[in-house]
């Protein structure tokens, strides 16, 4: 047991949950594919709402339920963590428990961390505007890359695909999207497919919304594409990469293409909270509706 989380490792969040033995699976994966280290994190509730000075009031011992919250997480994290040492008996684990509200435990165990993994329950859109969620804060605040995990991954792709799916923009922040996506692709062996969206509204009400091989005075759009590969691809000679243009709604087309995919990877620019409150992001929308795992890349503001 630590309170401190090595850097450049790959932490994932930990409640018992089906979601959450998801999540540790793949965190698992990826750290064993790039031999990071592993860390564990639980984030259990505090002693009580009202602090200790109510539960001696009541009676109560603050400081000895403290450790039995602890004692309970550690035992938790303890489970969890067997059948990974099992499947990775190589693989640098650590585990940290810290009594508090999840997003902000997990956001503070990031700081120095090359990857967030968490689960997501699946709830609905309506569950999910009301309730919110700790993966859709953490999409939004968290410092480094988080990968939300579906209940089920990488069950909703078709046979012959289940790759990693990017989607560019054209702007600077397609560099750190590329960065992972091409980082993930080669360390689980996986094809790579770059995906750029563009609007093209004749196109879009004749119902052509992938770009066909042969269509042509799409120069720009394959410029896109080519100049923000150009890099990675030298970088990354082994990994199996494919270009594709989409016209439409970015989220929309993202969402499609991720039934064909183990991995969707896109960047997140923060904005302020009365413009991300209007405005939205496509990020928040493809984790919640996607049919497989989505890694959110933070961009700043």
């Amino acid at each position: 047991m630590t309170s401190i989380v090595p850097g450049g490792a790959v932490v994932v969040g930990v409640d018992g949950s089906e979601s959450a033995t998801h999540a540790l699976a793949w965190a698992a994966e990826q750290a064993a594919a790039e031999q990071r280290p592993l860390v564990l994190v639980h984030a259990g509730p505090g002693a009580a709402p009202g602090g200790p000075g109510w539960m001696e009031a009541s009676g109560l011992d603050h400081h000895r339920l403290t450790l039995l919250l602890k004692d309970d997480a550690r035992a938790l994290l303890d489970h969890e963590d067997a059948p990974v040492r099992a499947r990775h008996p190589d693989l640098d684990i650590h585990h940290v428990v810290r009594l508090g509200d999840p997003r902000q435990v997990l956001l503070e165990a990031t700081t120095d961390a090359h990857l967030l993994v968490v689960g997501t329950r699946g709830l609905g859109p309506v569950r999910h505007l009301l309730l919110g969620s700790v993966s859709s804060a953490l999409v939004k605040h968290a410092t480094c890359p988080v990968v939300v995990v579906r209940p089920e991954p990488e069950t909703a792709a078709e046979p012959g695909h289940g790759g990693v799916l990017a989607g560019v923009a054209g702007d600077a922040g397609d560099a750190a999207v590329l960065e992972l996506a091409f980082g993930i692709a080669e360390s689980r062996r996986l094809p790579l497919r770059v995906f750029h969206c563009f609007w093209d509204a004749v196109k879009i009400a004749e119902g052509a919304l992938d770009v066909a091989p042969g269509e042509t005075g799409l120069d720009d759009e394959w410029l896109v594409l080519d100049q923000a590969t150009r890099e990675p691809i030298a970088a990354h000679p082994e990994v199996e990469v494919h270009l594709q243009l989409t016209r439409g709604m970015v989220d929309e087309r993202l969402i499609r293409a991720s039934r064909q995919a183990a991995l969707v990877v896109i960047g997140h620019r923060r904005k302020p909270f009365f413009n991300e409150l209007v405005y939205g992001s496509i990020a928040p929308v493809v984790v919640e509706r996607a049919g497989c795992a989505v890694a959110v890349v933070p961009l700043g503001s």
